[in-house]
């Protein structure tokens, strides 16, 4: 009987130090979570301080942004600098201009980078290794090499101050990065619905826009989302592309010439600030929207290899 008392209290005490362990595991658990979302939270802060600074600075009045004092809040919000920033033709027909680079682009990068990379997922060739390996090692040039060749071709051809420099070219698919990309995002899916259209005696061209197109929606995306930011706030192609005031500017080349013009950097802070919000404005709306396709896009590219 001793004995049997012996073992049931071994068990009480064995359980009731189970709890206690567990109890303590889940206070440490809980102490841990809250530390790092205090952390998280801190990080977030200093990261979008500089971003709400901009927004206030631009709803401010020239008066309290040359003040001495340090002002966070302004006392009255104005609107309408963003309306200031506007006033100037020159910034409307370089949002034009920006609209048709950036309208032209959405078309054609997507389709040509797709359509090539379909060519190196679907198709056989001889040499097809070989040329898709040449098509990445372009990756390794810095743009600085190929500009002064660039330059001078287009002078040859008459492209300079023209839009043609940022338009043209991407029908060629926009750089080797969309195109291994598209590639690989064709390479996971299956190949057997390719192998039946096929038998069915579809072509290479039927077969892509029917069939591999239309599955390839979240690349597609994830290509047009980056196209637009990088020619939404493009500033230096125009710059070296431009040879004078008759090239059609476009609005991120307005506002970097607005920035970095002498009068301008030393007066209008509230008007240079709402032009900053106003350009980070689309791309931030973007991301928002399309966030899940663009986390798709990379995630599926990198468990292809």
């Amino acid at each position: 009987m001793s004995e049997t008392q012996a073992a049931v209290r071994t068990k009480v005490r064995q359980k009731h130090e189970a709890s206690r362990f567990n109890r303590s595991q889940k206070r440490r658990e809980k102490i841990f979570r809250i530390a790092m979302y205090v952390l998280m939270t801190l990080i977030g802060v200093i990261l979008i301080f500089p971003y709400f600074f901009m927004v206030m600075k631009s709803l401010m009045t020239s008066e309290e942004v040359a003040s001495a004092e340090i002002v966070i809040i302004p006392a009255v919000p104005q609107f309408v600098n963003y309306l200031r920033f506007f006033q100037d033709e020159g910034y409307i027909s370089g949002l034009v201009n920006t609209l048709y680079v950036i309208i032209f682009n959405l078309i054609a990068v997507p389709l040509s980078a797709t359509f090539v990379a379909f060519g190196f997922a679907r198709c056989d060739f001889r040499g097809k290794n070989a040329l898709f390996a040449f098509m990445l090692s372009t990756m390794m040039l810095p743009s600085v090499v190929t500009q002064v060749p660039l330059y001078v071709l287009y002078s040859k051809i008459g492209w300079l101050n023209t839009l043609y420099p940022l338009t043209i070219p991407n029908l060629t698919g926009g750089g080797a990065i969309y195109i291994f990309l598209a590639r690989s995002y064709f390479q996971s899916l299956p190949k057997e619905i390719d192998e039946a259209a096929k038998i069915d005696g579809a072509g290479s061209i039927r077969r892509y826009f029917y069939i591999s197109l239309p599955l390839c929606k979240p690349i597609i995306i994830y290509i047009m989302v980056n196209v637009f930011n990088a020619n939404w706030g493009d500033f230096y192609g125009p710059l070296v592309w431009r040879l004078d005031d008759s090239f059609p500017s476009t609005l991120a080349y307005r506002v970097f010439y607005m920035v970095t013009q002498t009068v301008v950097s030393a007066d209008m802070v509230n008007v240079r600030m709402a032009a900053g919000v106003f350009m980070s404005l689309f791309p931030a709306i973007l991301f928002f929207i399309f966030q899940k396709q663009l986390i798709e896009g990379v995630a599926m590219d990198g468990l292809k290899g």
